[in-house]
């Protein structure tokens, strides 16, 4: 069957979404210009450009009013998981389940899948995240509500950009430094 993939707009950028038949086959946050979303989710999936069907419509319009800020429910869209292994499996299935505006842990996930100890593998599969966005690896945090290494364009930046943008509390940030990202620390 043959795989299509578009790019549209949202309030963070052009966003890429490619699929076959109803089933979404990966999704791609924006990189610096849209040609270069582009290419990336060619390079990923090998896909045609084309007109995507009513339940992908749908998923973009989701997706796109997520990114509005709106508390949108993203279960319905189907994935292929089909090229991803058990375990990674488990750990996007754990991630879908972290609601809009909520955040969980590397070890609350790890957790979650029997063993506090697989924090770092978790963080692994996470970071190969087909699905950013259906699968919401921005919701997934360090211990203490630190930012950690986000593997889409523009980092730790743009991970806090998508939790704000959702209303998620991440951590203490209150007092001079609030403002600042989790991750950051102060020079000595």
């Amino acid at each position: 069957m043959p795989t299509y993939g578009t790019l549209f707009p949202t309030p963070v950028g052009d966003c890429g979404i490619a699929w076959y038949g109803d089933k979404v086959i990966a999704t791609c946050l924006p990189e610096v210009a849209s040609a270069a979303t582009a290419a990336r989710l060619t390079a990923r999936t090998g896909s045609k450009w084309g007109e995507p069907p009513a339940r992908i419509r749908r998923a973009i319009r989701s997706i796109t009013g997520l990114l509005e800020g709106k508390r949108t429910d993203l279960s319905f869209i189907v994935c292929d998981f089909s090229g991803v292994g058990p375990f990674p499996k488990k750990v996007y299935a754990a991630t879908r389940t972290i609601p809009a505006g909520e955040t969980l842990t590397y070890g609350d996930i790890a957790s979650r899948l029997g063993d506090k100890l697989l924090a770092r593998k978790v963080g692994q599969v996470l970071g190969r995240n087909p699905f950013p966005i259906i699968v919401p690896c921005h919701r997934v945090i360090g211990a203490n509500g630190r930012l950690t290494g986000f593997s889409a364009h523009g980092g730790t930046e743009t991970k806090l950009k998508l939790l704000t943008i959702e209303g998620a509390s991440i951590g203490e940030q209150q007092g001079l430094f609030g403002h600042l990202p989790m991750a950051a620390k102060p020079r000595r």
